[in-house]
């Protein structure tokens, strides 16, 4: 879509920054909305017209799609730790909500929604999972991915029946450079970069893709994706010992050596949960995170190749290029105290 006047909500987030980065290199024009308090270090070097508010406030939103094509919804709360989850229910689906709720009446080519494939079911013994299969691993991945799941049937439904043109993509595990926060994921790649990270989860698989490629993805799909579709982009899938072993090698460090048994991982997400109900506090690893590393399967992202034309690059490229953009974080973290002293 030539010349498409397009708004990214979530823009300082991974996903989010990057298709405003790669829209913004194409001359695109480009809008996002942020809050005031949001780290809008992702995208301060890009020339975007910044909308101030929230996915609580409908007017800000309908001010914000005034003249839009477009729309990219990538605003997501992933604390899949919390145990309380209402804030969790509050941003991924109610939130949503209220966007989709302006979104209808906002005269739109494409929303193309940022969904996970955590939406998507889990395969048996050698089976490549695509978008038909019906999703079979209810209340095992616990609220977060309840909360993701609610929120891709909701944009559907109004695909179907509001006659929204939305488009929802399935993502996995993106890795890259720009991931400044950074995610969960990203940070054990910065960490076995760094040397930071002596152990790997064994026998433990994620399917990956590159940030630019998921991006790619997003944005193809808003002129060539099927409205009241899903598509799964995944590039491939990896062992955690081959992600933090490629890490290593971009950087020059040994491998992370010790791999920690599954079992091992079941007990520390057990006591960690225990733990946190005993004090009252929500720890990152917990038996919901060690629950969302086993149920996952290798997917299939024929569909997107097919329909949007997304052929996406080796994602281990893209582990390496994380794995430099940590060394230059560290590098110009280190410049930066040795001209303060």
């Amino acid at each position: 879509m030539a010349g498409q006047r397009a708004l990214v909500m979530g823009a300082s987030g991974f996903v989010g920054s990057t298709v405003t980065r790669l829209l913004v290199e194409r001359g695109e024009e480009v809008s996002v909305l942020v809050r005031e308090s949001s780290n809008t270090r992702a995208f301060d070097d890009l020339p975007v017209t910044r909308h101030s508010g929230g996915i609580e406030d409908p007017e800000s939103i309908r001010q914000a799609m005034v003249d839009c094509d477009v729309v990219y919804y990538c605003i997501v709360d992933t604390r899949a730790w919390l145990s309380d989850p209402t804030p969790l229910f509050e941003t991924n689906v109610e939130g949503l909500r209220r966007v989709l709720d302006v979104a209808v009446d906002a005269d739109l080519q494409r929303f193309v929604f940022c969904s996970t494939i955590g939406a998507i079911a889990i395969g048996g013994p050698g089976e490549k999972v695509n978008e038909d299969k019906a999703f079979n691993w209810a209340g095992k991945g616990g609220p977060y991915i309840e909360s993701r799941r609610q929120a891709e049937d909701l944009v559907l439904e109004y695909a179907r029946n509001q006659g929204l043109p939305a488009v929802a993509l399935n993502i996995s595990n993106t890795y890259g450079p720009g991931d400044w926060a950074p995610t969960p994921h990203g940070g054990l790649v910065a960490a076995a970069a760094l040397r930071k990270l002596p152990f790997y989860l064994n026998n433990v698989h994620s399917e990956v893709v590159g940030i630019e490629d998921a991006a790619e993805a997003m944005i193809l799909a808003s002129t060539k994706g099927r409205i009241g579709e899903r598509y799964i982009i995944s590039e491939s899938f990896m062992s955690a010992k081959e992600i933090y072993a490629l890490a290593a090698a971009e950087a020059g460090v040994p491998a992370p050596k010790y791999g920690i048994p599954p079992i091992a991982l079941t007990v520390t997400g057990f006591l960690a949960t225990t733990i946190g109900k005993l004090l009252r506090r929500d720890y990152p690893f917990n038996m919901v995170g060690v629950r969302l590393m086993r149920h996952v399967s290798p997917l299939d992202h024929s569909k997107a190749t097919r329909e949007l034309g997304w052929v996406p690059r080796p994602t281990a490229d893209s582990i390496r290029a994380a794995a430099r953009f940590a060394l230059d974080r560290r590098r110009q973290s280190s410049e930066r105290k040795a001209l303060e002293h």
